[in-house]
């Protein structure tokens, strides 16, 4: 019999009145609670942890995204600031007409004097390229295709949405199951009575086990609620729990804009779809249509209403579009997609750091009317929280304090993950996987799963993967060493 089989082997009645004084005494590493526990938290890590230390770095990345793409790209993202007006944006669009012979379909005026437009067209081929233009001469600086800078490989990366859905679903399984590694972690970390070291400092060296487990458990409780807090609004953009949250806060008026299937007829174009990069609660909104500025029928809505045909040819243009977002007084750096057929409408969009100034604005194309002009506070008070959440999570709301801050936590992050490593590396056996001794108890692993699987209901894709990890380790691993030690 093994060492490990000895020291699971232990027999027991199941009821603590029958153990010894001295049992019960015994430090809480020999429970069967415990046992189970540190079980489940070693498989949530040997699940986990290489995506969570991806998450950390691409992440970390990824929180100055407009400070590395400004300096990759700098040649196209910045000119020579001239003691004259810009030109106007038609004149831009006719250059690159011009010079490229595609579509328009959005543009992103200069956010200071010293930047170029970004103007995306849509090519023959049916993709889509980011050109760049000087505002002052109408240069053409050259073109990259749409989405694909540096920074935005890293987002994707970031998701695996890189790699296509299957391994989008995996980050959706390791975000939730981080959160249940913390759950367990604490409770791992929780001090005995009279415990020395191992809290908040750390024992021993480098060299010996008890400090990098005593680093990685320090290091885990200072982080855990942030680990938690960034796996759980992480979770708004996944693939399964994602879509159904969002669903819900826009089908609520909790969640969507006020006012906006009022008066106001809409299209089946979502604004993800026409944007490509809008606010969580309102990706899946459908985009308004342009009805010529004539009035709804009183008392109905925009479901209900027939759409009138449009009774002029005549469109207000760009420049006047641009003119009226100003006036309404949207942000600098915003997003202008262009009309799309006769009842496509101008929509401006912007998600600076500051969510105040959060804000989606669609016109009339033939009248200029503004259909929609909706901001952060227009919310329901579900859509605010989640944004605020996304917001802090993409190191935005509160600038460089934010920034530094959510750096030192990748930082952990990728320290407490090496540190289980090593910390496992040197307590596992030789020519042995190291996994945790079975619970004297065998129902202490049914009790500790039966409440962590109210974390699997939360996030089903957790939860199933919870099921197959149970099974094999019943399977592979439970049984055999239950069968050899009643052998």
């Amino acid at each position: 019999m093994s060492n490990a089989s000895k020291i699971t082997s232990g027999g027991h009645s199941g009821q603590s009145d029958a153990l010894p004084a001295r049992a019960k005494a015994a430090p809480k590493g020999t429970s069967s609670i415990y046992r189970a526990v540190w079980r489940w938290h070693f498989y949530a890590g040997l699940l986990i942890l290489p995506f969570m230390i991806m998450m950390a770095i691409t992440g970390a990345a990824y929180i100055y995204r407009d400070e590395i793409d400004d300096w990759v790209y700098s040649d196209l993202k910045f000119v020579t600031q001239m003691d004259v007006p810009p030109l106007p944006m038609s004149t831009q669009i006719d250059a690159v007409r011009y010079f490229v012979g595609d579509t328009p379909v959005k543009i992103i005026p200069p956010a200071s004097p010293d930047r170029s437009t970004e103007i995306v067209i849509a090519t023959s081929g049916g993709d889509k390229r980011a050109v760049y233009v000087d505002p002052y001469t109408g240069l053409v600086l050259g073109s990259m295709p749409d989405r694909g800078t540096v920074m935005w490989l890293i987002r994707r990366i970031h998701s695996l949405a890189e790699f296509g859905t299957i391994p989008n679903y995996i980050i959706e399984i390791a975000s939730g199951w981080s959160i249940l590694l913390v759950a367990t972690g604490m409770y791992l970390w929780w001090p005995q009575a009279n415990q020395k070291g191992g809290v908040v400092t750390l024992r021993d060296t480098p060299k010996r086990r008890r400090w990098w487990r005593d680093a990685h458990a320090v290091t885990g409780i200072f982080i855990g609620l942030f680990i938690v807090f960034m796996a759980g609004t992480g979770m708004f953009w996944s693939v399964f729990w994602g879509k159904y949250a969002n669903e819900f806060a826009n089908g609520t008026p909790n969640g969507y804009p006020s006012g906006v299937r009022v008066d106001v007829p809409l299209s089946t174009v979502p604004m993800i779809e026409a944007f490509g990069d809008t606010g969580w609660t309102t990706e899946n909104m459908p985009v308004p249509l342009s009805v010529d500025g004539g009035p709804l029928a009183t008392g109905t809505t925009a479901a209900a209403s027939p759409l009138p045909q449009p009774q002029t040819q005549t469109r207000i243009g760009i420049d006047t579009a641009i003119a009226r977002f100003t006036e309404l007084g949207i942000a600098p750096g915003y997003a202008i997609s262009l009309p799309k057929g006769e009842t496509g409408v101008y929509s401006a969009s912007v998600y600076p750091n500051d969510l105040d100034q959060q804000r989606v604005i669609h016109l009339d194309q033939y009248s200029g009317r503004t259909l929609i002009n909706m901001g952060y506070h227009d919310y329901g008070i579900f859509g605010r929280i989640m944004e605020l959440g996304i917001n802090i999570h993409m190191g935005q709301e509160f600038g460089v304090l934010n920034q530094i801050f959510l750096l030192v936590i990748c930082a952990l992050i990728v320290f407490m993950s090496v540190s289980a490593g090593v910390m496992w590396w040197k307590r596992r056996p030789a020519g042995s996987i190291g996994i945790p001794p079975l619970p004297r108890n065998a129902r202490s692993m049914t009790i500790v799963a039966a409440i962590l699987a109210i974390g699997g209901i939360i996030y089903p894709t957790v939860g199933a993967s919870m099921i197959v990890i149970w099974l094999l380790d019943w399977l592979f691993v439970a049984r055999p060493a239950r069968a050899m030690r009643t052998a």
